[in-house]
């Protein structure tokens, strides 16, 4: 049922679904831990509340850019292939990881979280599929 709901539905509705879902999810994150790391660094007052928004923003912006970047390749893949299995999965999650450490510039480091999201994506696709 679900296969075929995602088969009518466009991508650039998913992606914007997943980019809600974790962006909201990313600055409750910011929101949780920035006063911890704020208090950790001495901040008070207006500095700590500063911070506190800055880092919502951040945390917001990144968990989006993933959840945009995968949301769309893997429909993309999907459509494309005209398959609904694991390999979409792990390229989407491949390409997301190298695009968020893109801006670090390093070769290692875009190969490794481009690894490490992709194993925790195609991780996610078989414990909910299970």
């Amino acid at each position: 049922m679900e296969d075929e709901l995602i088969a009518v539905i466009p991508c650039s509705s998913l992606a914007v679904d997943s980019v809600l879902r974790f962006t909201t999810a990313g600055a409750l994150w910011g929101f949780c831990s920035a006063p911890y790391d704020a208090r950790k660094r001495g901040l008070t007052g207006l500095a700590q509340a500063s911070f506190v928004a800055k880092s919502v923003g951040k945390f917001g912006f990144q968990c989006g850019l993933v959840a945009a970047v995968f949301a769309t390749t893997r429909c993309g893949l999907q459509r494309y292939r005209k398959q609904n299995d694991q390999i979409n999965t792990l390229i989407a999650g491949a390409v997301a990881g190298a695009a968020v450490a893109a801006r670090t510039r390093s070769w290692t480091n875009v190969v490794g979280v481009a690894c490490l999201v992709s194993a925790f994506s195609v991780a996610a696709e078989i414990s909910r599929t299970n």
